[in-house]
C-alpha cells in the first residue's frame, strides 16, 4: 500500500489508514541537542524514534495493532487485556477501528495511580483490579495475565489478545518499527530500548540480526528496587517465553531518577516524551560509558567516524507529573511565585457579574419618581458593604449592610496586585460567606449587591457568593464609581443627567434630614 505523504486520510475508511503503519509517513527520528547528548564530542551521534507520534501517542499501539489484526479478533465482541496502561488503552481504540468492537476490559494492578485510572476511564475501559505483584508473571495462576486468559477460554465472544505471549506483539516490531528505523538511518550502529513485555526489543533486535547484523542491541531493565512506568527489572524477564535473549547484545540496569530527569531534560529541550524515554536514554549513556572506559568506542563508529544511536521514545510525561515532582528534587524545577495564591481564590469570575454604579443602583432602587421611593430594600435584594464602619457611617447606599473587611481601606493595596492582600481577604470573605454560615444564610435566595472602594474586593467577594449559590453583583467601580453620578450637597434636588429621567437624586438640602430620599444616607448630613 503507497505511503500516504500528504498525511490526509478521507472517506470511510479514515481512521483504518489513519491507524496503518504502510500508509502513514515514518514516525520521526530527530537527532537530539548537544545539551544533553553526553557522548556528542566523543563522535556519539544520538537520535530519538518518536514513537508517541503514533496515533495512540505510545509504543504500544503498533503490538496492539498487530494483535488485534488476528482472526479471532474479528469474532469477538469483548476484549480483555491484563495492561497497567498503554497497551489497553491501545486496543480500546484500535478494536474500535478495526472490529467495531466498544467494550473492552483492562485488568491490572491495584497499585496503579489515579491518573492512569482516571485515563482509563476517559477512554471508556471497564477495570478489573487484582492485588499481588503489580508486574505479575505470565505462568501466575493468582494473577490477572492468567485471569484475563481464563475469562476468554471461558466464552469464545471474549478476545485476549495476551500480549506477554503472543508473537503479533514482537512481530510489530520487526514488521514495523525495525524497517523504518534501518531506511531512515541506514548507518545506525546501536539501539537501545527498554525491556516490558520484550516486545520492541525482541521485534527490533530480530530485525537487526537479519537485516544488519553489526547493529548492537542494548536492553534496558530497571534496576533492582526500582520502578519506571513499563519496563521490568531483569529478575521478571525469566518467565517471558518471546525469543528477546537472542535479539539482546547486553543489558543496562536503569534507576528511576535518572528516567524521570532524563525525560525531563529531553521535554524542556523540545522532545516531550516520558519517563521509559529517558529510561532508554540512560540505557544507552550506561552501555556508551562502558564502552568508552574499555577503549572499545571506536569499535563502533562507521567509516565517516562517527557512532550513530537510536533509542526509543515511548511514552509521554503528562500522566505520570505527580510522580516526577515526589522523585525528583524540587530544586529542578522553577519556583512559583505567589505560591501563596494555590489555594485560594480558586473561584471562577464572570464579567457580567460586574456592574457600572448606574446600572447596579437601578437594579437595586428601580426608577424614582418620588422622594420615599427609595426608603427601604426589596426583600428579594440586598446591598453589603464592605467598607470600614466609619466609611459606612458617613454614607452609606439605603438598606444597606456594614460588613467591614478587616484588610480594607481607602488605602488598601489592590488585592490583584498584591497576593497577600487578596490571600488575606479570600480568607475572611470566604468563611463569611461559606454555604451555611450566618450570613449566607441571611442573604439566601436574594439578589445581592457588593460594594467597596474601587470594585476590587467587591469582585472577589462576588466570586464567592457566586460559588455559594447567592446570586451577586459587583458594583464595578465601587465608591468611585458612584460618585460620578450621586449627588453632592452642593447639587442636592437637581436631575443627575447620568440617569436621564428614570430618577432625580436627592432634594434641596434646606429640607430636613429625615424626610431626603434614603438612597444616600449621609450624604448631605
Amino acid at each position: 500500500m503507497a505511503c500516504n505523504l500528504d498525511n490526509v486520510y478521507k472517506g470511510p475508511n479514515s481512521l483504518r489508514d489513519y491507524y496503518n503503519p504502510d500508509v502513514q509517513p515514518p514516525l520521526p527520528l530527530v537527532e537530539i541537542p548537544a545539551a544533553v547528548n553526553h557522548f556528542r564530542k566523543d563522535g556519539v551521534r544520538i537520535y530519538a524514534k518518536m514513537m508517541t507520534m503514533l496515533p495512540a501517542h505510545n509504543v504500544k499501539a503498533l503490538p496492539a495493532l498487530n494483535m488485534l489484526s488476528e482472526a479471532p479478533a474479528s469474532k469477538a465482541s469483548t476484549i480483555v487485556e491484563y495492561s497497567s496502561g498503554s497497551t489497553v488503552i491501545s486496543m480500546s481504540m484500535i478494536a474500535r477501528v478495526l472490529h467495531n468492537i466498544r467494550d473492552t476490559h483492562a485488568f491490572l494492578s491495584n497499585k496503579t495511580s489515579v491518573a492512569k485510572l482516571q485515563l482509563m476511564q476517559f477512554f471508556g475501559l471497564e477495570i478489573t483490579l487484582f492485588g499481588g505483584p503489580s508486574q505479575p508473571e505470565p505462568c501466575d495462576s493468582r494473577g490477572g495475565i492468567q485471569a484475563a486468559r481464563n475469562r476468554s477460554r471461558e466464552d469464545e465472544t471474549i478476545y485476549n489478545p495476551n500480549q506477554y505471549e503472543n508473537n503479533a506483539n514482537w512481530g510489530s516490531h520487526y514488521k514495523w518499527t525495525g524497517p523504518q528505523i534501518l531506511k531512515q538511518l541506514p548507518e545506525v550502529n546501536v539501539i537501545c530500548t527498554g525491556m516490558g513485555t520484550s516486545g520492541t526489543m525482541t521485534g527490533i533486535g530480530t530485525f537487526f540480526r537479519d537485516n544488519k547484523p553489526s547493529v548492537k542491541n542494548v536492553a534496558v531493565c530497571t534496576a533492582a528496587g526500582q520502578r519506571v512506568p513499563g519496563p521490568r527489572s531483569k529478575a521478571l524477564m525469566g518467565p517471558v517465553e518471546f525469543p528477546w535473549k537472542a535479539a539482546v547484545d547486553t543489558i543496562e540496569e536503569v534507576g528511576e531518577i535518572d528516567s524521570y530527569t532524563l525525560s525531563m531534560q529531553l521535554s524542556r529541550e523540545g522532545l516531550v516524551c516520558g519517563p521509559s524515554s529517558g529510561f532508554n536514554l540512560q540505557g544507552l549513556y550506561q552501555y556508551l560509558a562502558k564502552q568508552k572506559e574499555a577503549n572499545t568506542l571506536d569499535s563502533l563508529r562507521n567509516e565517516d567516524g562517527e557512532i550513530h544511536c537510536v533509542f526509543l521514545c515511548c511514552d509521554l510525561p503528562y500522566q505520570y507529573m505527580s510522580e516526577y515532582f515526589s522523585k525528583l528534587p524540587q530544586d529542578v524545577f522553577p519556583r512559583i511565585r505567589n505560591e501563596n495564591l494555590v489555594n485560594v481564590d480558586t473561584y471562577r469570575y464572570d464579567e457580567a457579574w460586574e456592574l457600572d454604579g448606574l446600572d447596579a443602583i437601578v437594579r437595586a432602587y428601580g426608577s424614582i419618581q418620588n422622594d420615599l421611593a427609595a426608603e427601604r430594600l426589596s426583600p428579594e435584594l440586598a446591598v453589603i458593604d464592605l467598607r470600614t464602619a466609619r466609611d459606612f457611617a458617613g454614607f452609606n447606599l439605603a438598606g444597606s449592610i456594614s460588613m467591614p473587611v478587616h484588610t480594607l481601606s481607602p488605602g488598601t493595596n489592590n488585592p490583584f496586585r498584591d497576593s497577600l492582600t487578596l490571600e488575606s481577604q479570600w480568607d475572611e470573605l470566604h468563611a463569611v460567606f461559606i454555604k451555611g454560615s450566618p450570613r449566607w444564610k441571611e442573604l439566601e435566595g436574594k439578589k445581592v449587591f457588593v460594594l467597596c472602594y474601587d470594585g476590587d474586593t467587591s469582585r472577589v467577594a462576588c466570586s464567592i457568593l457566586r460559588a455559594q449559590g447567592i446570586e451577586a453583583w459587583s458594583i464595578g467601580g465601587g465608591l468611585r464609581d458612584l460618585e460620578k453620578i450621586l449627588p453632592s450637597p452642593s447639587t442636592s434636588g437637581q436631575a443627575t443627567p447620568e440617569l436621564g429621567p428614570v430618577f432625580t437624586l436627592g432634594l434641596p438640602a434646606t429640607r430636613p434630614i429625615d424626610s431626603q430620599p434614603r438612597i444616600l444616607q449621609g450624604l448631605t448630613a
